[in-house]
């Protein structure tokens, strides 16, 4: 699953100044660029199966690490993590590459990312493509209401990870321990059979790791791929990524006067017909017609998880080819 040595070979890391600091980027093909924007709990190299292919289809494919993870900036107030500044970073990282506009991918966190740069500066991002999370426009009620009046007796993880060190300090001492079985808990060979405690809730008073399955990895992920995983993680600690969800409520704020606004550049979106991102969101697929007026393709995987590029990489990359070449 793993790419050959040679497409590793041909990537280049850099550095590129932007708002948090400095943003550090993998990039490999000349071409129309095509920006890469990685989720929870990740980093660019959740990319490490597109960049290739997409470079050899004749695009510059550029995967970042956002700001909080990997070799990037980690700004140290919890509220230097709102979209705005994330969507900021994104903007600067095109202007460094010396290009005016891109096309931006997304997976989980990152389609959300991908989704609100291109609704802000529609200028620079012309097109997006969104891996997992479907877009739902800014407005409706507030989040962290939404969020505390999920799960009855059991608390959201989304929640739970809202207090500054909680979550840390479930993580941080056994972070291959936690990641691996949060990367099994949403994929489609290894979550929770029906019936099965929900690993995205919490029992009062446990953690989250309580309900990940054990002792084993999913297909898609090697000891290899989880080492490297593991040590950026160990490297960086967790708050910079969990600080993206201590700002929803911010981000509810500060997008207030785009309340309801559709996407309207061409678009993609890739769910796994498993994922709870597309199960509970189905309402806002439906919604497509009215929020992605410029949707080009909507794929859902069936017997896929969360990790849509990773569990399923030459299918993805072939949605992913064939809309950029739609898009030419």
């Amino acid at each position: 699953m793993s790419p050959t040595p040679s497409a590793a070979k041909d990537r280049t890391h850099r550095m590129v100044p932007s708002p948090a600091g400095r943003t550090h980027l993998v990039e490999q093909g000349t071409g129309p660029l095509v920006l890469l924007v990685h989720g929870f709990p990740e980093s660019w190299y959740s990319w490490r199966h597109q960049l290739p292919v997409i470079a050899a289809a004749g695009y510059r494919a550029v995967a970042v690490d956002q700001r909080g993870y990997g070799r990037s900036s980690r700004p140290q107030e919890s509220a230097a993590y709102r979209m705005l500044d994330l969507v900021d970073d994104h903007v600067a990282v095109v202007h460094a590459l010396g290009e005016e506009s891109a096309v931006i991918v997304g997976h989980d966190w990152g389609a959300t990312v991908a989704a609100h740069a291109a609704l802000l500066r529609p200028d620079v991002f012309r097109a997006a493509g969104l891996l997992s999370v479907p877009y739902t426009p800014p407005g409706g009620p507030r989040p962290s209401d939404v969020f505390a009046g999920m799960g009855g007796d059991e608390e959201f993880y989304v929640s739970y990870f809202q207090e500054p060190g909680r979550a840390e300090a479930e993580i941080e001492p056994d972070v291959r321990g936690w990641l691996a079985g949060f990367y099994a808990a949403l994929s489609a060979d290894t979550m929770p059979g029906p019936g099965a405690p929900d690993p995205h809730f919490v029992s009062r008073g446990g953690l989250l790791r309580d309900r990940f399955p054990a002792g084993k990895l999913p297909g898609w992920l090697d000891e290899r791929e989880l080492d490297f995983y593991a040590g950026e993680f160990e490297r960086t600690g967790l708050t910079g990524a969990l600080n993206r969800y201590r700002n929803m409520d911010r981000d509810w704020a500060d997008l207030a006067d785009h309340a309801g606004a559709p996407l309207t550049q061409p678009s993609l979106f890739v769910g796994g017909g498993l994922d709870a991102s597309t199960i509970w969101l189905a309402d806002a697929i439906k919604a497509f017609p009215d929020t992605l007026p410029g949707l080009l393709a909507s794929h859902v995987l069936d017997g896929c998880g969360h990790w849509v590029q990773q569990e399923r990489p030459a299918e993805v990359n072939r949605i992913l080819t064939d809309w950029l070449a739609e898009l030419a």
